[in-house]
């Protein structure tokens, strides 16, 4: 019994030094361990509370209820063992924190990547339709910020027609929509206008979620090219 009850002390301690720890290492307050034993090393984290972070306090996410927890973290899992322990050290990912509400400057969002931090916030509760493919689509901005230099947005632009130019920001256009084109026209979804990060990232989103359009049109046809053989530069055995 005496016995027992030490166990259960040490794990009652243990538990809060470690999200202490994690704490120091990626700055984001009011967090729980999910789980730590996964096939790629990635590391789950949850909030047990609210919490507010960002340079001006602007990024805002909020507790979900276990039930939520339990059922997108099957898919959430799912979708990241795709990626390799060996894959996800080179792009620098190794924290996955899950929350509800995820804004950022009061604009909702599916997802805020931080290859610094090693970190990618998730929205659970972010629309059930495209939640898998978004997973991805965040995953590449890990990879983009990670490798600039292989995923040039100058080149990227060159395959666009000539009069085509994409917005200064994200959220400097009303271009937001996920549903895919069947007539491409080498854009893959309307979101994929706004800005060249963002078209890179639906179509490496589309890539790994394995729906692509029946028909693919020669421009969208490069820039598919263009992500496969940028991901083999990082990692040669990587499978799309």
């Amino acid at each position: 019994m005496k016995l027992l009850k030490l166990i259960l002390l040490y794990l009652l301690l243990i538990s809060p030094a470690q999200t202490d720890t994690i704490y120091e290492l990626i700055k984001i307050p009011n967090l729980e361990i999910y789980n730590l034993k996964t096939e790629n090393k990635l590391r789950y984290l949850n909030a047990k509370q609210a919490f507010t972070i960002g340079i001006d306090n602007n990024i805002n996410c909020f507790k979900s209820s276990k039930q939520d927890l339990d059922r997108k973290y099957k898919i959430i899992e799912k979708n990241l063992n795709r990626y390799s322990q060996n894959f996800l050290k080179k792009i620098n990912l190794k924290y996955i924190v899950m929350c509800e509400d995820l804004s950022i400057s009061g604009i909702n969002t599916a997802g805020i990547p931080d290859n610094i931090m090693k970190t990618l916030i998730v929205d659970i509760k972010f629309n059930d339709r495209y939640f898998e493919r978004v997973l991805h689509h965040e995953v590449f901005h890990i990879i983009n910020d990670s490798f600039k230099d292989i995923f040039n947005e100058q080149i990227w632009s060159s395959f666009n027609p000539k009069d085509f130019n994409y917005a200064e920001c994200s959220t400097c256009t009303k271009k937001i929509g996920l549903e895919t084109y069947s007539n491409t026209a080498g854009f893959i979804t309307e979101y994929s206008r706004s800005t060249a990060s963002e078209d890179m990232a639906e179509v490496f989103s589309h890539l790994m979620y394995g729906n692509l359009p029946e028909t693919v049109d020669p421009i969208l046809q490069k820039k598919i090219e263009f992500i496969r053989k940028g991901l083999l530069k990082i990692d040669k055995s990587f499978i799309l």
